[in-house]
C-alpha cells in the first residue's frame, strides 16, 4: 500500500506544551503508514533533538526565520517588506486593543500573518494528501501548502483571549477541518466562531509516556523545603506565575513551610515584581529555562498550574505520568484537564481560596496517596487519539 504524504508546521522547537504535544504525535505515527515532511519555520529548541528520525525534517528556509527574530535585525538582512508587515502589524493590535480594552490581545499574530505571509517564498511544489498547521496563526499553511485537505490546529481557550473574529475567520474559514485539544476549547472556539462548528474535531495532546519516564531519570536534582511545589511553563500572562508567588505567600503567611519552585523562560518581570512584594526571596524560586523540566517535576511533592486560562496544559498530563499530585485552579476549561478529587484538585482561582485548598491537601496524605494510586493505572497517553489523523488523510 502506496503511504500516505503528511505535511506538518511549527514555528520552532522551544520548550513548550504544544512542542511538546507534536513531538508526542511523531512519536505515535506509523511511519509505514505515512511519510511525514516537518517543516520549521526556524531550527531552534533544546526539542529539535528529540524530532524522530522517520521525520523527513525540511530544510530551513530564511525568510521564514523572520516572523521570530528582532525587527531590527531582520531589517539589516534586507527583509524590509517583512519588517514593515511586523510594524504595521503592531500598529494595528495597538489601534484594535484600544478599541476593544481587552487584556490578552491575540489579535496581533493574525495581523503579522496577514502582513508578511504575501512576503513568504512557496515551501515546495509537492502535494500532499493532508497538511497540518499546528499552531495559529494558520496562514504559512493556507497560502505556501499544496494539499488534499488541511487541518489546522487550536491550543488555547477562546474565551479568554481578545482576537479580531472577523480578520481570523478569513484564515479559519479556508481549513477543512480544525482540530481543538478539548472539548472545552471547542466550545469556546465555535461561541467565537459559530459558522465552523460543523469543521471542528477533538483530538487531544498526545504524549509518550515513555519518553516522559526516561527523561526524568537522566537528572537527580536537589530541591530544598519541606515541602516543595513546582509549576512548569512560558512566562506569560495565560500560566499566572504572578498569581502562584501571591499563592504561595498566602501559604507561608499559613505556617505551611514551602518552597515554590518555577521552570520557564519568557517575561520573567512581573514575577519577580511579585517576589518583591511579598517578600518570597527565599520561598519562591525562578529556575528558568530547563531543557529536560521531568526530573524536576519528579522530585517534587505537589505540581501546581495556576494558569488564568488553558487550552490543555501538556505539564498536567506529564505530572501525572510521574505520578505527581496535581493541582490546578479552576479556569474554565479545568474540567477537561483532570478528574476532580480523583486524579488531581480543582482549586479556587482566587489567591487566599487556592493558598486554603492547597493547604488542605498538603495536610491531606490519605488523599494524596488516593490520587497516585489512581495515576498508576491511568493512560494518560492519549495515543489512540492518532487514529484521528489518519481518518483525515
Amino acid at each position: 500500500m502506496k503511504k500516505k504524504r503528511l505535511f506538518i508546521a511549527i514555528q520552532y522547537m522551544e520548550i513548550g506544551g504544544v512542542e511538546r504535544s507534536l513531538l508526542g504525535l511523531l512519536d505515535s505515527l506509523d511511519y509505514s503508514r505515512v511519510e511525514v515532511d516537518l517543516f520549521i519555520y526556524r531550527h531552534s529548541g533544546e526539542l529539535m533533538q528529540y524530532i524522530p528520525s522517520e521525520v523527513n525534517l525540511l530544510p530551513e528556509i530564511p525568510a521564514y526565520t523572520t516572523l521570530t527574530r528582532p525587527i531590527t535585525q531582520i531589517l539589516k538582512e534586507g527583509y524590509w517588506r517583512i519588517a514593515l508587515g511586523r510594524l504595521y502589524a503592531k500598529f494595528q493590535a495597538k489601534r484594535f486593543s484600544n478599541q476593544t480594552g481587552g487584556d490578552e490581545n491575540y489579535s496581533i499574530y493574525q495581523y503579522v500573518a496577514d502582513a508578511t505571509t504575501p512576503y513568504l517564498p512557496p515551501i515546495n511544489d509537492v502535494v500532499y494528501d493532508l497538511a497540518i498547521s499546528f499552531i495559529a496563526p494558520h496562514n504559512i499553511v493556507k497560502d505556501k501548502v499544496k494539499a488534499k485537505r488541511k487541518i489546522a490546529w487550536i491550543h488555547t481557550d477562546y474565551s479568554n483571549v481578545t482576537i479580531d473574529a472577523a480578520c481570523e475567520l478569513k484564515t479559519w474559514g479556508t481549513y477543512d477541518y480544525i482540530a481543538a485539544i478539548s472539548e472545552d476549547a471547542k466550545r469556546a472556539f465555535i461561541q467565537k466562531f459559530p459558522s465552523l462548528a460543523d469543521r471542528i474535531v477533538v483530538i487531544e495532546n498526545i504524549l509518550s509516556a515513555n519518553f516522559v519516564r526516561e527523561q526524568a531519570l537522566l537528572e537527580k536534582p536537589t530541591l530544598d523545603g519541606e515541602i516543595k511545589l513546582l509549576t512548569v511553563g512560558r512566562f506569560c500572562y495565560a500560566k499566572a506565575f504572578d498569581r502562584a508567588v501571591h499563592i504561595c505567600a498566602e501559604l507561608i503567611k499559613k505556617g505551611i513551610p514551602v518552597k515554590w519552585y518555577a521552570i520557564g523562560y519568557g517575561d520573567e518581570n512581573p514575577i519577580r515584581q511579585a517576589i518583591e512584594e511579598c517578600g518570597m526571596q527565599e520561598h519562591f524560586i525562578i529556575l528558568g529555562k530547563k531543557a529536560n523540566p521531568y526530573p524536576y517535576i519528579a522530585a517534587c511533592d505537589i505540581y501546581i498550574q495556576p494558569s488564568r486560562y488553558e487550552g490543555k496544559a501538556v505539564t498536567v498530563r506529564e505530572a501525572q505520568i510521574l505520578g505527581k499530585p496535581v493541582v490546578i485552579t479552576a479556569f474554565n476549561t479545568s474540567a477537561s484537564q483532570l478528574r476532580n478529587g480523583i486524579d488531581g484538585l480543582i482549586v479556587p482561582m482566587d489567591i487566599e481560596g487556592a493558598a486554603d485548598a492547597i493547604q488542605s491537601l498538603i495536610g491531606n496524605k490519605a488523599l494524596r496517596k488516593a490520587f497516585c494510586k489512581n495515576m498508576a493505572v491511568t493512560d494518560y497517553s492519549n495515543s489512540k487519539e492518532v487514529e484521528h489523523i489518519y481518518a483525515l488523510l
